[in-house]
């Protein structure tokens, strides 16, 4: 199972490869809604387990540390999001509007009309949108490193530190 997919895992640094997973998740939920409503989503769904048995085969073969140790980050976050799919079909959300996919962190590819001190005038950048907050994607790098689980606590945490983030505020998130 040699998928673009599981080839662009092992050539690009993890930061690369989760937001690009994040962004085509993105895009393959919202078209999927558009093209066919709660069905086209059911069809993400599918393409989703495909691709994480893809990277099951993957992780089973001889592979660098470095690739085990992005394999092990994407494979959390597309567990979650596979979970969030499952969600919005349970729940009938077929369309982009839907507080329960509005509610979700979503990376778009967006092409700006003016320089700013993080992008030039036509270049696209990726930005993130949950609810009605948005921010630019800042290229943070966090390393390399395992992922605990995301929970539907997570995604409340995620929630309020994105919206104060948009508001110019911070949070300090505390736990184990």
């Amino acid at each position: 199972a040699h998928s673009q997919r599981t080839a662009f895992v092992q050539e690009w640094t993890g930061m690369i490869v989760l937001a690009a997973d994040n962004f085509y998740w993105t895009r393959d939920v919202e078209e999927g809604m558009r093209s066919a409503g709660v069905a086209g989503v059911k069809k993400v769904e599918e393409k989703m387990k495909g691709e994480l048995v893809d990277v099951v085969t993957l992780v089973r073969g001889q592979i660098s540390k470095q690739v085990r140790l992005i394999l092990g980050a994407m494979v959390v976050l597309d567990v979650h999001n596979k979970d969030v799919v499952s969600l919005l079909i349970e729940r009938q959300c077929g369309k982009p509007e839907d507080f329960d996919w509005n509610s979700q962190l979503r990376y778009y590819l967006h092409t700006p009309s003016t320089d700013a001190p993080w992008h030039r005038k036509g270049e696209s950048v990726i930005v993130t949108r949950m609810m009605n907050a948005s921010l630019a994607f800042g290229y943070e790098y966090l390393g390399n490193s395992s992922r605990l689980v995301v929970t539907p606590l997570t995604d409340r945490c995620y929630r309020t530190l994105f919206g104060a983030l948009h508001l110019s505020l911070g949070g300090a998130p505390e736990g184990p």
